[in-house]
Order: C-alpha cells, then sequence, then structure tokens
C-alpha cells in the first residue's frame, strides 16, 4: 500500500482529504475549502504539496486553493468542464482520465448531478473514492445543476467500484443523513447497528468517515433505490425532510 490518506476537518462540516504516496513522498490535497486548517496538516507531514485535486466548483471545496498554490507550487487539477467558475487550473480533466499522486494512479470519474461537471477521483491501492458531494454517508448531494436521472447514473457507476473502497465524501453529514434513511427503510437491520455506530463517533468527537461501499450498499437510500423513479421520489423527500 503505498497511499496514504488523513481527513482534515475544514469549515462547519467540511473534510478536505490528504493523499501521501510513501513511495515517492507526493502529496496531494483533494478539495480544500480553507488553506488554515490544510496548511497546518501539512506542515506536521513535511511541508510539502504537490498537487490539489478539486471535484467540483462549489466554494467550500475550493476555497482555499489558491493560497495553498501560492505558498506550496502545487499544481490544480479539476473539471474541464467547470473550469471558468473555479480557481485556475494548471490540468483540465475529463471522464476517464488519468491522475498520478506519485506512484499512485487514479482516474477521473464524471459524475454530474450535484453539479453539471463534478468528477471523482478513484484510486486502487488502496481503492479510495474521493467523492466530493456525489455520494455521501448515508446520503447523497443535491441537485443543484443536474437532474434525478444524472445523479442515479452517476451513483451507479461508482457502485460498479470493489465493496472495500472507502468512500472518502466531502461532508460529515452521516448523523443528520441516519433520520432519512431510517425513516425511509426502518426494517433494515444493518442501517440500525450503523446509526448506532455513528451516534457513538459522534458523540466521541470522531469522525464517521471514510466508509466503504459496502457499507453503503447496505445502508444508504439513495444507493439502494431501485430505479430512477425510486430515486427522483427519495431525493424530493429528503429536499423537504
Amino acid at each position: 500500500m503505498t497511499l496514504q490518506i488523513h481527513a482534515i476537518p475544514v469549515l462547519s462540516d467540511n473534510y478536505a482529504w490528504l493523499l501521501h504516496d510513501s513511495t515517492e513522498g507526493t502529496t496531494a490535497i483533494v478539495d480544500p475549502g480553507e488553506a488554515g486548517p490544510v496548511e497546518r496538516a501539512i506542515e506536521l507531514r513535511g511541508g510539502r504539496l504537490d498537487l490539489i485535486l478539486l471535484t467540483h466548483h462549489h466554494h467550500d471545496h475550493t476555497g482555499g486553493t489558491q493560497a495553498l498554490r501560492e505558498r506550496y507550487g502545487a499544481r490544480v487539477i479539476g473539471p474541464a468542464s467547470e473550469q471558468d467558475r473555479m480557481p485556475r487550473l494548471d490540468e483540465a480533466v475529463r471522464d476517464g482520465d488519468s491522475v498520478a499522486v506519485g506512484a499512485s494512479m487514479g482516474r477521473v470519474i464524471a459524475t454530474p448531478g450535484h453539479t453539471l461537471g463534478h468528477v471523482c477521483y478513484y484510486f486502487s491501492d488502496p481503492p479510495v473514492l474521493f467523492c466530493g458531494d456525489t455520494l455521501f454517508s448515508l446520503g447523497c448531494g443535491r441537485l443543484f445543476e443536474g437532474t434525478a436521472a444524472q445523479m442515479f447514473d452517476s451513483l451507479h457507476r461508482l457502485d460498479t467500484l470493489p465493496p472495500e473502497t472507502l468512500v472518502c465524501c466531502g461532508h460529515e453529514y452521516t448523523l443528520s443523513n441516519s433520520a432519512f434513511a431510517r425513516h425511509v427503510d426502518p426494517d433494515n437491520a444493518a442501517l440500525r447497528s450503523r446509526i448506532e455506530t455513528v451516534r457513538r463517533l459522534r458523540h466521541d468527537g470522531q469522525p464517521t468517515v471514510p466508509s466503504t461501499l459496502e457499507i453503503e450498499r447496505a445502508t444508504n437510500p439513495f444507493l439502494r433505490a431501485p430505479d430512477i423513479q425510486t430515486f427522483a421520489r427519495l431525493r424530493a423527500e429528503k429536499d423537504n425532510f
């Protein structure tokens, strides 16, 4: 295993994700919503930042980008179709493109829905998915720009990844998402057990992510929706829950 992963809490409930390739010493950050906490984490780990990976243009995922670029000289990578709405990109990526963090090779997966140009980054060693605001622990992103059909298709693209894939999402939403999940799937024993674990973690001040794709398949009502119509109904109901 060459890729080490650390969650960095930023803003009120966001996570930025620090990636360190132990083979070559390369360090990257995913979705730095603010610079300060990321800088402190980087300085504790050698003071090197090579890459900034952005999933979409929302400011709570990009707000620290320019300050980090200026301090560390990091290259910025993000979705080509949103480059006019985010900090200047050094590399604009599209679905299927590759992204190298040292010796660790990642794949870009287009996941429109939350925004039209949203992308995720998947690395295979260990299997880990940086999914921004597409797939959440026990939830999914709101449809600010895309359609229910787009988000349904995006989630099921992610659902083809290995079950042990770590789900590194952009927010600490699990506990709040659990209320809706329990509401729509009250007889799910795996969900009930998960909610107990989530409550203990939050009581102790611990993060509930990363999850795994296997856990989400068993407990996430949006990933478990059998068709677009069911998904659209659930998403609309969650918006008003």
